[in-house]
């Protein structure tokens, strides 16, 4: 058996982003992997069923990517892993023995405007380099690995893993989960987003979009923004503050995974306008919990969503269509919810997990 050694030390402390798909990730392969990840993470990793859990501490960047070049190769050797997988971009100069790679989304090349100069430069690099030198590149979606082939070049081998749901989080909510959700909110009727408030995300086009389409209801439901906080928020802001009286803006921060399913399935319609993503795990989530998704035809958004979800163009006007088309159309909502139900089933982390296993038994062998 190849032995694995994968690399969770990228992780945040909150565990979004590359956090979930590490989470659903070992929590699948179990025991065919050993996992090196942060202090704070080695009880999660060893209940998710890890082989063996190796902690470290390194808990800024510069001090993270310092040790991946130095201790990681070490820790490998040490380890006797036949394949290191580096799951966020990054992988060491020097590894001395084959390396799995997972290349998440190209924007760092294609939206370089919604990402900060320093992480742009970090990651257009460690992409080049990790496309040139890895035995084997990961990517979440077909769109991606088309967009690698265009932008960068093609890998010396490439597996496609669809990310996927975890059902005993994600399922439709019971009336008493849904009510406690928004009672916990201070709202009653909703419109969902959730996700990394940063610019990609596209909020302020959907705060608009939400006044245009709500304005004139006699009773309109909130928008609720939930998320932890990335970067560049004024353009939020400015768009917040233009609210008119008589619509709610909510901005409750980072929610609970535990809470989640009443929050998503909870909503009138969960809205998700991103101008580009890698896979889309929001959607699928939100599919999962029988919520009408309303997202963007950009990039991998509709190899998740397929006929399952309304779209519309990122642009406040198009999404403020589709969604006053959306609140008007209860029978429409409901439909979409069945539909996401449907779709969601096909994306597990077993299958994401076996196309892993797959990459291990090809890097093992160069």
């Amino acid at each position: 058996m190849t032995r694995v050694l994968l690399d969770a030390t990228a992780v945040p402390a909150d565990h979004r982003g590359v956090g979930r798909y590490l989470d659903g990730l070992v929590g699948a392969l179990g025991d065919r992997v050993m996992v090196v990840c942060q202090e704070r993470d080695a009880e999660l990793m060893s209940t998710l069923g890890a082989a063996e859990v190796v902690a470290v501490s390194h808990p800024a960047r510069p001090a993270r990517l310092v040790w991946e070049q130095t201790g990681l190769p070490r820790l490998a050797r040490r380890l006797r892993a036949d394949v290191l997988h580096c799951p966020h971009y990054t992988m060491p100069l020097h590894a001395g023995r084959p390396v799995v790679v997972t290349v998440h989304d190209l924007t760092f090349f294609t939206e370089p405007t919604v990402h900060t100069p320093g992480r742009r430069r970090l990651f257009t690099r460690a992409t080049r380099y990790a496309t040139s030198h890895a035995a084997v590149v990961v990517v979440d979606s077909h769109f991606t690995a088309q967009e690698l082939r265009r932008v960068v070049g093609e890998p010396r081998s490439l597996a496609i893993a669809h990310l996927g749901v975890d059902t005993d989080l994600f399922h439709p909510p019971t009336d008493e989960e849904k009510r406690f959700a928004a009672a916990d909110l201070g709202v009653r009727d909703y419109i969902a987003f959730l996700g990394t408030i940063e610019p990609r995300k596209n909020l302020p086009a959907l705060v608009r979009a939400y006044v245009a389409a709500c304005a004139d209801r006699p009773d309109p439901p909130a928008l609720v923004l939930a998320g932890g906080a990335g970067w560049d928020a004024g353009p939020l802001e400015e768009a917040v503050a233009a609210v008119p009286p008589g619509l709610t803006v909510r901005r409750p921060g980072y929610l609970p995974l535990a809470g989640l399913r009443g929050y998503l399935g909870g909503a009138v319609v969960v809205a998700y306008p991103a101008l580009a993503e890698g896979f889309g795990l929001p959607v699928l989530e939100a599919m999962a919990c029988g919520a009408a998704v309303l997202t963007t035809p950009r990039t991998s958004l509709p190899e998740v969503g397929g006929a399952a979800v309304a779209y519309a163009e990122p642009d406040a006007a198009s999404l403020a269509t589709a969604l006053a088309g959306l609140l008007d159309d209860p029978g429409r909502r409901q439909q979409l919810g069945a539909a996401g139900i449907a779709r969601a089933a096909g994306f597990t982390w077993e299958a994401c997990a076996e196309a892993h296993l797959r990459a291990y038994e090809t890097a093992s062998r160069r």
